[in-house]
């Protein structure tokens, strides 16, 4: 298998168009506190670092519906506010994504582009296109989540 590269990611990833500002958008992300609202599947904050979401910052966080719940971390790779946000998001045993949010200013509207790619655990050794075909429904929930957060916000 070939070594996977940021294009490839970019291309799969998901998209959103959404009727607020690229700042709106990225004051959602940049609220640790907030990340179980927007992310599918997470259940639970536990904490989330003060300086959230400069690079090496943290979220530990809770996956999964109880009993089944998994307590793990993201951590921020890289961010340029309101711009990028590239996150390491850890869900021991399952695995470890990196997921990586562009955030464009589209005329009055801003786009937002969600990719994923698994680069640990079981998902991983799956083919690309397989891995977005079956992160595909859960990023676009996520994104639609974001969305609704972020036109909140825009209008308060």
């Amino acid at each position: 298998m070939g070594q996977k590269t940021a294009s490839d990611a970019i291309r799969r990833g998901v998209t959103a168009r959404v009727s607020a500002p690229p700042e709106a958008v990225f004051a959602i992300l940049e609220d640790g506190w907030n990340y179980a609202s927007w992310v599918v599947g997470a259940s639970n904050i536990r904490h989330a670092d003060e300086h959230w979401p400069a690079r090496g910052s943290r979220i530990r966080h809770s996956i999964g519906p109880w009993p089944l719940v998994i307590k793990d971390s993201t951590i921020v790779v890289a961010a340029d506010p309101p711009h990028l946000l590239v996150l390491e998001a850890r869900m021991w045993p399952i695995g470890k994504a990196r997921v990586r949010f562009d955030i464009a200013a589209d005329g009055e509207r801003t786009t937002i582009r969600m990719t994923e790619l698994a680069v640990k655990g079981p998902m991983a050794a799956l083919p690309d296109p397989l891995q977005a075909k079956l992160l595909g429904p859960r990023n676009r929930e996520t994104l639609r989540r974001l969305a609704r957060l972020a036109e909140a916000k825009s209008r308060s």
